[in-house]
C-alpha cells in the first residue's frame, strides 16, 4: 500500500491485487470474541512504531490519518514489572538519553559507565562495524545487567533474533536512527487503532479516490508478455511490483519469468534463489483477558531469561485497554519464538501469574511462522529490481533496516522512485 500511494502521487495508473480478504499482510486486523462474549478486534501481531519511522508517519498523514488520535506517543521506556529499567524524559535529544541512563533504576554506576563508554565508541566509528560482527560481538564490555535490561530486549524486538545471531551493523543502524536520530526519534508510537485502520485501509481509500483500483481476495500470477510488459489477469502493465513475503515472491518470479529469454531468465532465477535462501523467524502473540486486569503502563518489558522449570517466553506485554481496546485485554509478544502454539500460550499465562500477579484467560494465540527474515551478519538480501518492468518491495529487500513496518514502507517507496 505504501507503493500504491507513492505511485499514485507520481501520476501512475495504479491497480492493487490483494490475495487476502483484508489489507495489511502481516500487520492486519482480526475479529475476535472475548471470554465474556464481547466482540473485539485484535491484530495478527502487536506492533510498535517509533519516532524514527519517518516514511511510515509521512504516508500515514498523507492518507488522512490523525497521528495524535491513532498513536499514543511516549518517550522511550523499557520498564519491568519490578520497577527496574530505563525511562527517557520528554526532553530534546541527547539530553533525554543522558538523563534516562543516569536515572535508570536497578543499574549500578558500573552498568551505566559501560553503556556510555560503548555508546561513545559507536558514535566515534560512525555506527559502523565489520559485516560479520554479531550484536554479541558488538556489545563486548557491557555489564550483564545492561545486556539483560537493554540490549537483549532492543535486539529481539527490532531484529527478532538473539544477540548471538543478529547482525551488529543492522543493530547499530537501528540504534543510530532511534536513539541518536534527533528529538523524538526514540519515542514509542503505540497504535490506538487496529493495524488495518492504522494505514492500509486509509491508503486504499485514498488511492481509490484518485482513480486507482484495489481488488481484495484476488490471487493473481504475473506473466512476462514481451519486452518490459507484464500480463496480470486480463490486463497488461508496464510495471509490476511483487509485494509479498520472500518465499511467495520467489515462487511468483519463477513462474512469471519461465518464458523469458536468456539472460533475463537467469537474472530472475538468481533473484529468486537469493529470496528463497533467506531464513525466517517466528513471532507469537498471546492475547489474554481478565476483568479488571490492568498494567501500570501501556507497555512493560518482561524478564524472559530461559528457565527449564519455569520458561518465560514473552519479552513485552501491552495493555490494550489503555490503547483503545477493551479493558482487561493484554497482548504478550514472544519474539524469535519456537515450539507449538499451545505450549507458548500456557507458558505466557504462567509468566503473567509470576511477573504480573495476574490470572488470565486465553483469548487467542497467533503464530506468524515467517514473521521476519533472520537478520544475520553479512546477509545477502535480494535487490528491488528483478527485470525491466518487474520489481519487488517488502521488508526483506536490500536496505539498512531489519524487518519492520518502516523497512516495508521504505521498500515500497523505493520501488516507485528507483
Amino acid at each position: 500500500m505504501a507503493a500504491a500511494v507513492e505511485a499514485t502521487l507520481a501520476g501512475h495508473a495504479v491497480t492493487v491485487f490483494e490475495a487476502s480478504r483484508s489489507l495489511g499482510g502481516r500487520a492486519r486486523a482480526l475479529p475476535c470474541v472475548l471470554p465474556d462474549g464481547t466482540g473485539t478486534t485484535l491484530d495478527n501481531g502487536q506492533h510498535v512504531l517509533i519516532g524514527a519511522y519517518t516514511e511510515t508517519l509521512r504516508l500515514m498523514e498523507l492518507v488522512g490519518i490523525d497521528l495524535a488520535q491513532a498513536l499514543m506517543r511516549l518517550p522511550l521506556r523499557l520498564l519491568f514489572p519490578d520497577g527496574g529499567g530505563l525511562r527517557f524524559p520528554r526532553w530534546p535529544a541527547p539530553l533525554d538519553a543522558i538523563t534516562g541512563i543516569a536515572g535508570a533504576r536497578g543499574w549500578t554506576l558500573a552498568d551505566k559507565a559501560s553503556l556510555v563508554r560503548l555508546a561513545l565508541q559507536w558514535r566515534r566509528t560512525g555506527f559502523r562495524c565489520a559485516g560479520n560482527t554479531s550484536v554479541s560481538d558488538l556489545c563486548t564490555g557491557l555489564t550483564p545487567r545492561i545486556l539483560a535490561d537493554l540490549i537483549e530486549p532492543l535486539c529481539v524486538s527490532a531484529l527478532n533474533i538473539g544477540c548471538q545471531q543478529a547482525s551488529g551493523q543492522v543493530f547499530l543502524r537501528v540504534l543510530q536512527d532511534a536513539m541518536f536520530g534527533g528529538s523524538g526519534a526514540s519515542h514509542l508510537m503505540l497504535p490506538r487503532v487496529d493495524l488495518t485502520a492504522l494505514f492500509p485501509g486509509s491508503a486504499a481509500s485514498w488511492v481509490t479516490a484518485r482513480g486507482a483500483h484495489v481488488h481484495i481476495g484476488a490471487r493473481v500470477q504475473p506473466q512476462w508478455a514481451q519486452g518490459s510488459l507484464w500480463r496480470v489477469g486480463d490486463a497488461v502493465f508496464d510495471q509490476v511490483l511483487v509485494a509479498t513475503g520472500a518465499p511467495e515472491a520467489a515462487r511468483l518470479v519463477d513462474t512469471a519469468t519461465a518464458a523469458a529469454a536468456e539472460p533475463d531468465r537467469h537474472h530472475a532465477q538468481a533473484w529468486a534463489d537469493t529470496a528463497r535462501a533467506l531464513q525466517h523467524t517466528a513471532i507469537t502473540t498471546v492475547y489474554a483477558w481478565a476483568c479488571g486486569a490492568a498494567l501500570p503502563h501501556p507497555l512493560l518489558a518482561l524478564r524472559s531469561h530461559a528457565d527449564a522449570l519455569s520458561p518465560c517466553p514473552a519479552q513485552f506485554v501491552f495493555d490494550r485497554g489503555q490503547l483503545g481496546g477493551p479493558p482487561g485485554l493484554l497482548a504478550f509478544v514472544v519474539s524469535a519464538s519456537s515450539g507449538d502454539r499451545e505450549t507458548a500460550q500456557q507458558q505466557v499465562l504462567q509468566q503473567a501469574r509470576r511477573q504480573l500477579g495476574l490470572t488470565l484467560l486465553p483469548v487467542r494465540t497467533i503464530v506468524e511462522k515467517r514473521a521476519t527474515f533472520a537478520c544475520t551478519p553479512g546477509l545477502q538480501r535480494p535487490a528491488v529490481q528483478i527485470l525491466p518492468g518487474l520489481r519487488a518491495c517488502g521488508d526483506y529487500v536490500q536496505g539498512p533496516y531489519p524487518a519492520t513496518l518502516e523497512s516495508a514502507v521504505r521498500a515500497g517507496v523505493a520501488a516507485i522512485r528507483s
